[in-house]
C-alpha cells in the first residue's frame, strides 16, 4: 500500500511535519511511506535536494495522499495550488476517485488560517472525489492548552512565527505522526 506525502515547502517546517506523518504512515503494516516535494514556480528559490519531485500523473498511483503546505492569506501556497491546476486530466479520467486524502500545514501565527487553508484544499480533493481524512478527537494532543500548539479535526498544523524562527513542536510532530498513521490505517480498511 504506497502512501505518498506531497508537500511544498519553502521554510522547512512543513518538510519536518511531512517526514513525520510519514513515520506514522509507516507504522501502519502494510503501508509505505513516500515523500515528494512540488515544484517551484519561481526560478530563484531551490527545492529540498533530498526530496523527489512529483508529476500530477503520479498521484495515481498513490493509494492514499497526505498533502502538506505553507499558508498564504488562509490559502494553500501557490506552488501547491500551481501543482493542483495540472491535475485536470487526472480528474477526467475519475484517476483519484475514492482514494483517501487529507491535508496538513503551517501558518506564521496562531489564528493565521490554519483551518481555513485546509478546509479549501479539501474543496480540490472532492472535486476529485477523493475520501476526506482528517484528525479525529482521538488525537487528544489536539487539545492541548498546556503550551501554543497546532492541530485540529481538519489536520496536523504548525505555528513557524512570522520570521520563521519557530521549528514545529514534540506535539505538533506527534499530531503530524498521528494524522499519516490514520490515513494509512483507513486506506487499509477501504483497500481490504
Amino acid at each position: 500500500m504506497k502512501i505518498y506525502v506531497i508537500f511544498y515547502s519553502r521554510y522547512g517546517h512543513v518538510h519536518q511535519m511531512a517526514k513525520a506523518a510519514a513515520e506514522g504512515a509507516r507504522e501502519v503494516e502494510g503501508a509505505e511511506a513516500f515523500l515528494f516535494q512540488v515544484p517551484e514556480i519561481h526560478p530563484h528559490t531551490n527545492a529540498i535536494p533530498d526530496v523527489a519531485l512529483i508529476e500530477p500523473a503520479q498521484l495515481a498511483e498513490a493509494d492514499a495522499i497526505l498533502f502538506g503546505t505553507p499558508t498564504r492569506f488562509g490559502n494553500m501556497a501557490a506552488p501547491m495550488r500551481h501543482f493542483l491546476d495540472q491535475t485536470g486530466g487526472l480528474w477526467m479520467k475519475g484517476a483519484l476517485i475514492g482514494k483517501p486524502a487529507g491535508v496538513f500545514c503551517s501558518t506564521a501565527t496562531q489564528h493565521g488560517g490554519q483551518e481555513s487553508t485546509i478546509l479549501s484544499f479539501h474543496t480540490t480533493l472532492l472535486h476529485h472525489g477523493m475520501v476526506v481524512v482528517g484528525m479525529p478527537y482521538s488525537e487528544a494532543r489536539q487539545t492541548t492548552m498546556a503550551e501554543i500548539s497546532g492541530g485540529s479535526p481538519y489536520g496536523a498544523t504548525t505555528i513557524a512565527a512570522g520570521d520563521g524562527s519557530r521549528q514545529p513542536s514534540e506535539n505538533e510532530l506527534a499530531m503530524a505522526r498521528f494524522q499519516g498513521r490514520h490515513l494509512a490505517a483507513i486506506a487499509k480498511k477501504l483497500s481490504a
